[in-house]
């Protein structure tokens, strides 16, 4: 057993959450609180209805999350978003939720992840937004068709290619989610490849317009690697059990 305010206040310090700025939905912290004390830590991309449903069949728990309860902001305790909290607390789960404060974190981020999996040499912090650097980037020396083959095994799963730009691949950019929607300024900052999970329709035809190979992963696929190791962490640091729950959506 641990104290659930122990163990927020660890990942409230080590996520740095009171010093990222973040979509107001995002609601980075914990959401939900349970009586107190956690026995085992359940990670998990989304706090969906199933995620909860199967996260509360072990009991009392911590449940760590990429994309929390609040994404469409305040809205009535009805349908679907009554039993998910209705759920969690009958079984007694508390709810935390990381999203940019883990997408960036050097160690545990969606980003530095990602990149060291797909091989990237000395990933490092770019794609500055609002005083916030978004994603990775790095050196990678191989095809586009080595990279494709690359991510398919890392995120287990189709990999959706623009070959927009030179088949040969030297420098690339990470930034999981749902980026492709910035592949202009992408593209600006001189990178052969672009790493995302997905974009827009028009995303796809304006990196061929810009010169650039765009890699869509899935946005799913691309942030399952996260809470995984953050669970990890926060289960070595207070000696608890933990597992992950996938419920993949193949977007």
């Amino acid at each position: 057993m641990a104290a659930l305010a122990e163990l927020v206040a660890f990942l409230d310090r080590e996520l740095q959450v009171a010093s990222i700025s973040d979509y107001p939905g995002a609601w980075n912290g914990l959401q939900l609180a349970n009586d107190g004390q956690v026995d085992r830590i359940i990670a998990a991309v989304d706090a969906s209805l199933p995620v909860m449903v199967a996260a509360g069949l072990g009991g009392s728990g911590l449940l760590l999350v990429h994309h929390g309860l609040f994404w469409q902001g305040a809205q009535p305790i009805t349908g679907g978003f009554y039993r998910k909290l209705k759920t969690a607390m009958a079984d007694g789960l508390a709810v935390y939720s990381s999203h940019l404060p883990l997408d960036v974190h050097f160690e545990w981020g969606n980003n530095q992840l990602l990149a060291r999996a797909i091989g990237m040499v000395d990933p490092q912090p770019f794609f500055e937004h609002q005083g916030l650097c978004l994603g990775v980037r790095g050196s990678w020396i191989g095809t586009r068709s080595d990279l494709a083959e690359r991510l398919r095994c890392v995120v287990g799963g189709a990999v959706h290619v623009c070959p927009g730009g030179s088949e040969t691949v030297t420098t690339v950019g990470v930034i999981t989610g749902a980026a492709g929607r910035e592949v202009a300024k992408i593209a600006a900052l001189g990178v052969d490849a672009f790493v995302t999970g997905e974009g827009p329709h028009w995303s796809y035809l304006l990196a061929e317009e810009l010169g650039i190979n765009v890699f869509y992963a899935g946005h799913y696929a691309t942030e399952t690697l996260g809470v995984q190791v953050l669970a990890q962490a926060l289960a070595k640091e207070f000696q608890l059990p933990w597992t992950f729950i996938d419920r993949p959506t193949g977007l």
